[in-house]
């Protein structure tokens, strides 16, 4: 006979937080947002944990190395999406590692013999106004001079013009010599009024540039997450079929921590995978398994040894699993009883793990209900797709301007590996997502910054100035749908807001 389980399976939207004593160490200037990433034992303190508690979905349409970049500055991370060939993403992950290094390897190379017509297509091509000029055009040449958008006008300068005629010569340049401390390199491009300052090496071959904006991005986005290296930390998405070849070059380009993507961690194929990845990489990779909605899906990850696990089934905004195959459970009620799972496991085993709630979030006050019920982190598509950051194009339909955003179940991501049904199972012939727009939010700091402060506020009602102890102090009441409607504007006219 089947199991039943009596309990309403429940969403975020049928709870609300009860207000707790606010004393006055509760002001938003106090409030702590950082929190686990990976597992730890008792007493020991995790090898990574974010600043702020959100991570972006492993989507096409959400994480690339755009939205990884301006998610790590402040103070989050992105899970590149695994619906890509191994090099492509690889290459994201690279570009990633580079982009925020205070020393950051030349990323834009040419030789005195190119012309403008080369620098105007590099500059498109890769973004980067600062050309380092290298005998070979190679990142680790000969330094030989450098191009910024300083050293020529295109619409008076020749296409033709060479290089070599036009670019800031070597003995031009004030250089650091490799060994400078990233301190030091800063104080010589503030006393000699320099944007850049590139680092060599004892034979005059270019190693690094470091940059004024990098100084003043690092204390504009003082919650950055940085690794041992001063490196922005990104993560990647992996699946159970290729994993073996993608792990390896992932790891080669530098990546922090992995997470399997994939729409039922319950699965022999996704243990498999966790422990033949640790197997080979000891304890040097970190990999998150998912995704689960109840204590036993969380005890076969834990045993598997994932060390962060994921939860949610269906609850996505452009999700429909639930609707074509009548799997999932009410987010809210399946983190309730999967972090009730981890905290004995914790008391048990003295092995903490942290879980990601993945799907569900409709308002910001959303994000703190699920904090409050336990879990570490949010993982997030929709609230992401919005910004300028993410990969897909904006456009305007009709008065209003959108964002394109699928999900990895639709037919336009095509993501066999995730939807499959293991090795030699066949592939799904069926969707479970959909293909639509969202609206177009602007920039990720911007809104970011909003939110925030929202979670901060309604943390500091609830009496509490860390994640710890609001999933400790917290009071969460169940509402009625009347009383959801009476939560709302009721019973009045809106003024416009243009008015």
């Amino acid at each position: 006979m089947a199991t039943y389980f009596n309990e309403i399976s429940r969403t975020f939207n049928e709870y609300l937080l009860i207000p707790d004593l606010t004393t006055k160490k509760c002001t938003a200037g106090n409030v702590s947002l950082k929190t686990p990433l990976v597992k730890f034992k008792r007493g020991e303190k995790p090898a990574l944990q974010l600043n702020i508690p959100f991570v972006s979905a492993i989507m096409q349409s959400v994480s690339d190395d755009g939205m990884a970049i301006a998610l790590a500055r402040n103070g989050g991370i992105s899970f590149i999406y695994s619906s890509q060939s191994i090099e492509t993403q690889a290459e994201m992950v690279r570009k990633v590692k580079k982009f925020k290094a205070g020393f950051v390897i030349s990323a834009a190379n040419l030789t005195p013999q190119h012309t403008i017509r080369d620098v105007v297509e590099l500059v498109r091509k890769t973004g980067y106004s600062t050309i380092g000029i290298t005998s070979d055009g190679l990142p680790n040449g000969r330094l030989l001079g450098v191009v910024t958008s300083r050293d020529y006008r295109i619409n008076r300068d020749s296409l033709d013009k060479k290089i070599k005629d036009f670019m800031t010569p070597f003995d031009e340049l004030i250089v650091g010599k490799l060994g400078v401390s990233l301190t030091e390199a800063n104080d010589i491009i503030w006393k000699n009024k320099l944007n850049c300052l590139p680092v060599i090496d004892k034979k005059q071959h270019l190693q690094y540039f470091v940059f004024r904006k990098d100084y003043n991005a690092h204390h504009e986005n003082p919650n950055e997450l940085l690794d041992g290296n001063k490196k922005l930390v990104v993560g990647a998405g992996i699946n159970t079929k290729d994993y073996r070849e993608r792990v390896e070059k992932l790891v080669e380009a530098g990546v922090d921590i992995l997470c399997i993507d994939s729409s039922d961690g319950f699965s022999e194929w996704q243990m498999e995978a966790i422990q033949n990845i640790k197997k080979i990489y000891k304890d040097k990779v970190k990999i998150g398994g998912g995704n689960i909605v109840d204590k036993a899906g969380f005890l076969f990850l834990a045993k598997a040894g994932a060390d962060f696990i994921k939860v949610g089934i269906g609850g996505g905004s452009i999700c429909i699993t639930r609707e074509q195959k009548g799997i999932g459970r009410g987010q809210a009620t399946a983190l309730i009883e999967v972090c009730k799972a981890r905290d004995e496991y914790f008391k048990k085993k003295g092995i903490y793990i942290p879980i990601c709630s993945d799907g569900g979030i409709v308002q910001d006050y959303h994000m703190v209900l699920a904090l409050a019920m336990g879990a570490d982190f949010i993982m997030m598509g929709r609230y992401f797709a919005r910004f300028d950051e993410s990969p897909t194009k904006r456009l305007k339909i009709g008065n209003n301007y959108v964002k394109e955003y699928w999900g990895e179940g639709s037919n336009r991501a095509r993501n066999w590996e995730r939807y499959d049904m293991g090795e030699g199972g066949g592939s799904l012939t069926f969707e479970e997502g959909v293909d639509s727009y969202v609206p177009y939010a602007g920039k990720l700091k911007d809104n970011l910054d909003i939110t925030l402060g929202k979670v901060k506020s309604t943390m500091c009602s609830c009496g509490s100035i860390t994640i710890p102890e609001l999933q400790k102090k917290a009071k969460i009441t169940l509402v009625s749908s009347t009383s959801i409607i009476e939560g709302g504007a009721h019973d009045v006219m809106l003024k416009e807001k243009n008015i």
